[in-house]
């Protein structure tokens, strides 16, 4: 899988930086000859991400530093989400559907990321943060 092109952004965990974030990486992705529907796919995916980042990870706090990379290979769209937040203690229950640490929130966005993206990876570490890997593979022309 060779890196055909990169990008990185770091911001503040403020809620409006998500759609910045939503931008900048569909921006990014539509470098690529992707249908709307997929372009459509990767920002409700890096939303839900970074939204997570940003009321989980830092609790809501806007001092915490969310990153948000992409890197465009020969087979897809490679974005990771990173933070330096409080950590998931138990990823596998909190990627279950309808689960959120929060009771004002649905829990679905783990499951909004599996179902518009070709693979999902969230490793995570109490204290020290959490990272969100998620793949788009290219169809057709797209990476080439």
């Amino acid at each position: 899988m060779q890196v055909k092109n990169s990008m990185a952004l770091e911001f503040l965990s403020l809620p409006e930086n998500v759609g910045l974030a939503r931008v900048a990486v569909a921006t990014f992705a539509a470098q690529v000859d992707m249908t709307l529907n997929e372009l459509e796919e990767i920002k409700v995916a890096v939303s839900e991400a970074v939204s997570n980042a940003i009321i989980h990870g830092y609790r809501g706090e806007p001092s915490g530093i969310v990153r948000v990379a992409a890197e465009r290979t020969t087979t897809g769209l490679v974005i990771i989400v990173e933070d330096k937040g409080c950590g998931i203690p138990d990823v596998a229950l909190a990627m279950q559907p309808a689960y959120s640490s929060d009771p004002e929130r649905m829990g679905l966005g783990f499951s909004f990321m599996q179902s518009f993206m070709d693979e999902l990876e969230v490793t995570s570490e109490v204290n020290r943060g959490t990272r969100v890997r998620m793949f788009k593979a290219f169809k057709g022309e797209a990476g080439k």
